[in-house]
């Protein structure tokens, strides 16, 4: 034998009071704050972000080596790698940010039962994942960007470090260094491989290029 359930009955509640509806007030103001909230701090983070980007690229942090070719072939291949990630992460960070700053580009839904305060609820959480992701988005291509800088000022060069040297008997000469042999230096200078008594050095010292 089986008996039938009674559905639960919806009665009113307590009167509200003062304190409750001053507190609804305030949940209602700050709802109505949120968008143009969210709306200001992306706002802020869009140019704070676009600022650091010009101040990386207009000024170059340090000067470093100016072409990616002067580098060691697996180093700028990585230095182009770390280039290429920081331009696809600024690229979505500028737009993440942009759509939490001033909306999604879409229409936003119409129907019957939708109202202003709904709509803008579902936009202040869309907006607000926007911005957080447009924030991490940046920083990554910050560090990319910084890592791709650091990379061509301590990444090894394309070309063997070139030594200028000088003895009583040669003068002074300038080239690569090709190896030891019985004591002497083997020096390629002018496409030639000239043989250098260590004994007799008077000065050595390494330089960025022969003249």
């Amino acid at each position: 034998m089986t008996t039938s359930r009674v559905p639960p009955r919806i009665t009113a509640g307590p009167p509200a009071t003062a304190a409750d509806l001053l507190a609804s007030q305030e949940r209602n103001r700050l709802a109505g704050e949120a968008l143009p909230r969210l709306r200001a701090a992306a706002l802020g983070w869009r140019n704070a972000a676009g600022a650091l980007m010009a101040g990386l690229v207009a000024f170059g942090l340090v000067k470093g080596r100016t072409d990616v070719g002067q580098l060691a072939e697996p180093w700028a291949a990585g230095v182009g790698s770390l280039l290429l990630l920081a331009l696809v992460c600024g690229a979505l960070g500028a737009y993440l940010l942009n759509r939490a700053a001033h909306g999604s580009l879409a229409p936003p839904p119409l129907g019957a039962r939708s109202t202003r305060s709904a709509a803008e609820h579902l936009e202040v959480g869309d907006g607000l994942r926007a911005l957080r992701c447009g924030i991490g988005m940046t920083l990554a291509c910050t560090a990319f960007l910084v890592g791709a800088v650091a990379s061509t000022w301590y990444g090894p060069s394309a070309k063997p470090p070139a030594v200028e040297l000088s003895t009583p008997a040669t003068g002074k000469l300038c080239g690569t260094v090709a190896g030891m042999r019985d004591g002497k230096l083997l020096l390629k200078t002018g496409g030639t491989t000239v043989d250098v008594a260590t004994a007799a050095l008077t000065q050595l010292r390494t330089v960025d290029d022969c003249p």
